[in-house]
């Protein structure tokens, strides 16, 4: 069965709250922080906003629903997506489909958490109910070993040497240095990502995710809606969303992309050739390598490969904001599309994009 396109939608007003370290304040705040600058890109008042999309893990023990009440909001299409780093997608993909219908005007679709001093380790501790039961009791206590053995298993499959992985890690930071909220403010170099302490073999330092607080966020409306209001935009061409794909695979060497890759290039009317720019979601070196071949710029295998060509400073990969790995983050990409032709890629659990 053929999707229906996108046509008439526009994704528009990417906004950033800078991220910090650490931070006192709850989930809440800067989620307000988030929506409160999205009202200000786009010149309208919180009651115009009859959608609203959130995605946090640190929002417990509300919900959306409270939230509502906390930022004094009366939606009639709400959406609460707590899925981690495919967040920002699967929130613009339903509320695309959300002002298609004519279910709401403007969604403010919107993503944060915030990290205490210890907030990551108990959130850790209650990721899930494997986490809980299968896991953490046994010393592994987050996805460090998870995504180790992960690794390991990729890079003695395919001949695979940290310095190939160091080389995506070094371009990650370059290209952050670009962002003027990037939490880290110097450059990386191969030599300081392969002298840093060991994690989990074999993840090092800077294979890993920092823990932060912050928000982004974005409104979704009509392309009339968007003009009419004199703000930037962009088009989504096309979208995939699946979760659980490939579940009987003993270890997680693909994910939802390669099932479903055909379809997202023929809704948009492109392929991996078109591309100027590729974003995607990072908790570890080796889903980003992942995504490239499951998306289909390389075989399976050749990532590594892939990586090593010259020019690779177009490629871009998210680390959210881990306090939760909720971290969301749709706007950069959004920025992105306003100007280039863009694939965006998220992950969180096996089989999701």
């Amino acid at each position: 069965m053929s999707r229906r396109g996108y046509e008439g939608v526009a994704v528009a007003v990417p906004v950033t709250v800078p991220y910090v370290r650490y931070s006192i304040r709850a989930a809440h705040w800067w989620l307000a922080r988030c929506l409160a600058e999205l009202l200000k890109g786009c010149g309208l008042r919180k009651e115009d906003m009859d959608g609203f999309s959130v995605s946090s893990f640190t929002l417990a023990p509300d919900t959306a629903i409270g939230l509502t009440q906390h930022l004094g909001l009366s939606p009639r299409w709400l959406d609460h997506v707590p899925f981690g780093g495919a967040s920002g997608i699967v929130q613009l993909r339903r509320a695309a489909r959300a002002v298609q219908s004519g279910d709401a005007d403007v969604i403010a679709c919107v993503a944060g958490d915030t990290n205490h001093v210890d907030s990551f380790r108990l959130t850790l501790a209650n990721f899930s109910q494997f986490a809980r039961d299968a896991v953490y009791p046994y010393g592994a206590g987050g996805p460090n070993a998870s995504f180790a053995f992960l690794t390991a298993y990729y890079m003695r499959t395919y001949g695979v040497k940290r310095e190939d992985f160091g080389k995506l890690c070094v371009a990650q930071r370059d290209n952050a240095l670009r962002f003027a909220h990037a939490l880290f403010k110097k450059p990386l170099t191969l030599e300081e990502y392969l002298a840093a302490r060991p994690i989990a073999e074999p993840l090092h330092l800077y294979d890993c995710v920092m823990p932060c607080a912050g928000a982004d966020g974005f409104i979704v409306l009509s392309e009339e809606r968007a003009k009419r209001l004199g703000i930037g935009y962009a088009r989504l061409l096309g979208t995939i969303e699946r979760h659980n794909a490939f579940a009987t695979d003993p270890v997680q060497m693909r994910a939802g992309w390669a099932l479903d890759r055909a379809d997202l290039y023929e809704q948009a009317g492109t392929g991996p050739q078109d591309m100027d720019f590729v974003q995607t979601y990072d908790d570890y070196p080796v889903i980003s390598v992942m995504q490239l071949e499951d998306l289909g710029f390389c075989a399976k295998g050749e990532g590594p490969a892939f990586i090593r060509r010259p020019g690779m400073a177009p490629f871009r990969s998210i680390r959210p904001a881990a306090s939760s790995p909720s971290a969301r983050r749709a706007p950069q990409a959004v920025r992105s599309a306003l100007s280039k032709r863009c694939v965006s890629s998220r992950a969180r659990h096996k089989g999701d994009r």
